[in-house]
């Protein structure tokens, strides 16, 4: 028998970016606790090895492509959706980019297009049509993975500092619209995890000695230390909770 929390028994979840990192723990996590997982990322062979280990592991899993940059992947994967299952219960949009580490003033205008159509419009779209599936069943619950640098903004990251902190905004704007249609829209803000999208950061010695002195646990995160912030957010547990940023830093945002 599944524990009385955080159960997602006959729930169907989508988790972007979830072939690794964060989303992959994420993924994990909803399928120990029941919910069927859609593992996507921008390549399906890294999400098929997550599903395998899923099903391995006694939980249900597929994996369906999708890159959060491009508009019509996005409405190609929620077609699929609603042809196969009917309904999307919870969606973790946590596919995100940072192709540009330096000074603000140098951000290439490639890079900062990059960064906005996948990190902002990305995040915007798949809510939008995430929430009008779940506003047609009733509800749902759509948990953002922002960011600490969206509160206080990153050395080096400037202009994907400035689109978490649109998340932040998104998030809330959409948890007060949303709300009269059942459907809850919280964020995750992670501080700084050992992941390879964070590889710029902690495996370079000299930028690390300097991150930790802002963190009062003196350690960087491993991914599965968000899971339960974040299948608190999703699940109705949480039936209370709603435009909430959650934030997981080791006491970064305390310095």
């Amino acid at each position: 028998m599944k524990d009385s929390l955080f159960n997602f028994d006959g729930k169907t979840a989508l988790v972007t970016g979830a072939s690794r990192g964060i989303g992959e723990a994420i993924a994990r996590g909803l399928a120990s606790r029941g919910a069927h997982v859609i593992v996507s990322s921008r390549r399906r062979e890294g999400c098929d090895s997550i599903v395998h280990s899923i099903r391995d592991s006694g939980g249900s899993a597929d994996a369906m492509s999708c890159h959060i940059g491009n508009i019509s992947d996005m409405n190609a994967l929620f077609q699929q959706i609603e042809e196969r299952y009917k309904k999307i219960d919870c969606l973790v949009n946590n596919a995100a980019t940072n192709p540009y580490f330096g000074p603000i003033l140098d951000t290439d205008a490639g890079a900062f297009q990059k960064t906005v159509d996948v990190n902002i419009r990305g995040y915007f779209i798949m809510s939008q049509l995430a929430g009008k599936c779940m506003k047609k069943n009733d509800g749902g619950s759509i948990l953002n993975v922002a960011s600490v640098f969206g509160k206080v903004p990153g050395s080096g990251q400037g202009i994907y500092s400035i689109t978490k902190a649109a998340v932040i905004s998104m998030t809330q704007a959409f948890a007060k619209e949303c709300a009269p249609f059942g459907i809850r829209v919280n964020a995750l803000l992670p501080g700084a995890t050992n992941t390879k999208f964070a590889a710029a950061l902690v495996q370079n010695p000299v930028i690390l000695k300097q991150a930790l002195k802002h963190i009062p646990m003196k350690r960087v995160a491993e991914p599965d230390e968000m899971t339960a912030a974040a299948l608190y957010l999703l699940s109705d547990d949480a039936s209370y909770t709603t435009g909430s940023c959650l934030t997981v830093d080791g006491g970064y945002l305390l310095v």
